[in-house]
């Protein structure tokens, strides 16, 4: 346990469409899974209430969440649920509050994740102190819900000041808590290296496979620069992948599936350049963070908080939304400065100081513990960008 800081009981409400388990379904999956594991670490009792199948559950059936049921598996979408779902989320969440209000049950502080808005009410209708992470632009049942908390226990936080900008014109105030990466999992690549006695150099895209993530734009991109480019990620998108990816598969456009963390963090590490490619207002981008963790220069979009999250770090360009050969022309510029390992730890270095989780661990703390005393103006005070 951290000198200073009291062990909390924690329950981390995490978003239901996936499992929280490896591969990752998307950074959002990642963040948390690292959260319940971190905060375990440090001593704090943490439970997780998640979709069956996550890592970190315990034996209380009444913390499973149900995953969204389709019908044909063609239908499956991130960003819709099926008919009912809905429905099930409400009473899941119903069951959720009355474990907690049960004697013996309770938390100090819920850190709440979740795209729906019963937790975020559980600080009004129960006074049970609430720590709502925005991970997505403004979600009109979210908005909905912040206009239910009044003076109750609850502090919303934004992964990005872009985030939290938005969030503010729906009517949303959160102060700014970036996302982190754990570094140590994340290691230090060569960038390819000599293989058949010539230099590789790969490129790599990686992140859900879905229209607003537009990976198909990363393999226009390499192959302008006539780069070979390797894909990997979960197909959030079954009809997306089928139009618009696979007729581009082939010698020079490999797709590698979804992977585990480290054998993702061995092909990022081992790629001269990652693209990332969003053409949504993107909140984040935790790929951005693991790439340059890795060592691997990132041309990116600049759209949503991407050239916040890029900005003065060294290995990092961005160009406007869309524009592919721009994109194409700054891969391989920073490619090209980045040959050598003493370059890539120096992008390296810049991740770790910025972005590494064992900054991060101590802010998350200081967050949930001063919510749980009910003093939001510490929080703000106690939190570093």
């Amino acid at each position: 346990m951290t000198a200073g800081h009291r062990r909390l009981r924690v329950l981390v409400v995490a978003p239901e469409r996936h499992a929280l388990r490896q591969p990752h379904a998307g950074g959002l999956e990642a963040v948390v899974w690292d959260r319940v594991r971190r905060l375990r670490r440090r001593g704090h009792d943490v439970t997780l209430c998640a979709a069956d199948g996550s890592d970190f559950l315990g034996d209380r059936p009444e913390l499973r969440l149900p995953s969204p049921q389709w019908m044909r598996a063609q239908d499956a979408s991130d960003s819709t649920n099926p008919p009912g779902h809905r429905r099930a989320m409400t009473a899941a969440f119903d069951r959720v509050l009355e474990s907690l209000l049960a004697p013996g049950r309770s938390v100090d502080v819920v850190d709440n994740h979740s795209l729906h808005g019963d937790p975020i009410r559980w600080s009004s209708t129960a006074g049970i102190p609430v720590v709502t992470t925005l991970h997505t632009p403004p979600l009109p049942e979210i908005v909905e819900a912040a206009g239910d908390v009044g003076d109750a226990p609850h502090r919303f936080v934004a992964v990005s000041q872009h985030t939290a900008r938005a969030w503010s014109a729906a009517g949303v105030d959160a102060f700014v808590f970036p996302n982190g990466v754990d570094t140590a999992r994340w290691r230090l690549g060569d960038g390819g290296g000599i293989s058949g006695g010539r230099t590789r150099e790969d490129w790599v895209w990686f992140g859900r496979i879905v229209p607003e993530k537009a990976p198909h734009l990363a393999i226009h991109a390499a192959r302008l620069a006539g780069a070979r480019i390797v894909l990997a990620g979960r197909i959030g998108d079954p009809t997306y992948f089928v139009r618009e990816i696979a007729p581009l598969l082939g010698d020079d456009a490999h797709y590698a599936g979804p992977l585990h963390q480290p054998a993702l963090s061995r092909l990022v590490g081992s790629s001269a350049v990652a693209l990332v490619t969003p053409v949504w207002s993107e909140p984040f981008g935790l790929v951005l963070a693991e790439a340059l963790a890795t060592g691997t220069p990132v041309a990116a979009f600049d759209a949503g908080g991407v050239g916040e999250v890029l900005d003065g770090m060294p290995g990092a360009a961005v160009v406007a939304p869309g524009d592919v050969r721009a994109l194409s022309n700054a891969a391989t510029m920073l490619a090209t400065q980045a040959r050598g390992i003493g370059q890539r730890a120096a992008i390296r270095r810049a991740a770790v100081a910025r972005y590494s989780l064992d900054r991060r661990d101590r802010d998350v703390e200081r967050v949930l513990a001063h919510t749980a005393m009910g003093s939001p103006a510490t929080v703000e005070r106690a939190v570093v960008g």
